[in-house]
């Protein structure tokens, strides 16, 4: 029986446990162009002890980014500025990945300590969004309606996914995970809330599918075949039609699997301002599940994972493959540490930390110390 702190292969990597430091945006980078701020927040996310450290939602192109600090990988500076990254990444006995995507409809914003709203087009820092059809999100926040991709749109994207895929092989990430939930780009095109097209890429689910797996597809061509591939995807909205959703999401996976696809990151869609989501404590393991039982692929869980317990019960109980740890991290970058310390794990601090941390923390007990004798 696999635990929290077992190590997994996938394909030709292979990480020390089954800790992923989630890609969790900072939206500090001006240009598309990450600098020291995530130098320092990823390499101490790795020498804290996670087996997988993944770079935040990467866009393929300028209007796929959610704000105007968003990282980017559609040109070779921001390529060249992801190598200090991954060398730290790898430094830290981490594996590094990275998450690339598309935000659609939902892009054009504001950070979030900033407002979090949309952007007028011809604002600063604003741009017009692309989606499949010309709906917006609704809400206060995200209030603009985008315009309708065009076929050579869709073909535009697709390419641009490719060429982002390329830029990350040739940087040094041993993972590569495309962002298709969230009601980013990918997830509207699945999602009828959200796609209304009459075309072949819309209507049925074939039609809605399509994009998803022509993009899978085209990526697959260009990531080495001994890296692991993998997509991030909403599987349920919690609107009411969950057992629709989810059976669909299904018949889906099981096509990015013959596409290629090696492990899937369960999420939800976030495609509606009508869903009714049951936050709580590892809420979502039931679903992540099912999905891990009915699509035959490995998948990693993530939302209200962030005690040791609840993350090391979801490996042992066969409910995910890896655990994504968000905020947890923030708050505790060694938390890898501190949940082995809970868990029992022998020499803890070994089994998670740099030598020069583990060292120290092995040999120094202070409750069974000797007092130094007092000076006469």
């Amino acid at each position: 029986m696999p635990h929290l702190f077992d190590p997994l292969t996938l394909k030709g990597v292979t990480f020390r446990n089954r800790i992923v430091a989630s890609p969790m945006c900072m939206y500090s980078s001006p240009g598309g162009v990450i600098g020291d701020w995530h130098y320092a927040h990823l390499a101490q996310l790795a020498a804290g002890g996670a087996g997988l450290v993944t770079v935040e939602m990467t866009a393929v192109a300028p209007e796929g980014r959610l704000t105007w600090g968003d990282s980017g990988l559609w040109n070779d500076e921001q390529m060249a500025a992801l190598t200090p990254a991954v060398t730290a990444i790898k430094a830290g006995g981490a594996v590094p990945g990275i998450q690339l995507g598309h935000a659609g409809r939902k892009g054009s914003a504001n950070r979030p300590w900033e407002g979090d709203d949309q952007i007028a087009d011809d604002a600063p820092n604003g741009w017009p969004t692309l989606a499949p059809s010309p709906l917006a999100f609704g809400g206060d926040k995200l209030w603009k309606t985008p315009v309708e991709m065009s076929v050579a749109d869709i073909a535009r994207v697709q390419s641009d996914f490719v060429a982002a895929a390329r830029r990350a092989r040739s940087v040094g990430f041993e993972y590569l995970e495309l962002h298709f939930g969230h009601g980013m780009l990918a997830q509207s095109f699945f999602s009828p809330y959200s796609n209304h097209r009459g075309d072949e890429y819309g209507g049925s689910f074939e039609g809605r599918g399509r994009f998803l797996l022509e993009t899978v597809a085209a990526v697959r061509e260009v990531w080495p075949d001994d890296l692991p591939l993998a997509v991030r995807f909403g599987v349920i909205e919690y609107d009411g039609r969950d057992e629709d959703t989810l059976a669909e999401s299904i018949r889906l996976i099981r096509l990015f699997k013959e596409a290629g696809v090696d492990f899937l990151s369960v999420s939800m869609g976030f495609s509606t301002t009508t869903a009714d989501i049951p936050w709580g404590p590892a809420f979502m393991t039931p679903v992540t599940e099912r999905v891990r039982r009915e699509a035959g692929l490995p998948v990693a869980i993530a939302w209200g994972m962030g005690t040791p317990e609840l993350a090391d019960n979801a490996i042992r109980h066969d409910q995910a493959d890896l655990v994504k740890i968000g905020r947890a991290l923030l708050a505790n970058p060694h938390w890898p540490h501190a949940a082995a310390v809970s868990l029992g794990v022998e020499r803890p601090s070994w089994a998670t930390l740099p030598a020069p941390y583990a060292y120290w923390l092995e040999r120094y007990h202070p409750e069974t110390a000797i007092a130094p004798a007092a000076s006469s």
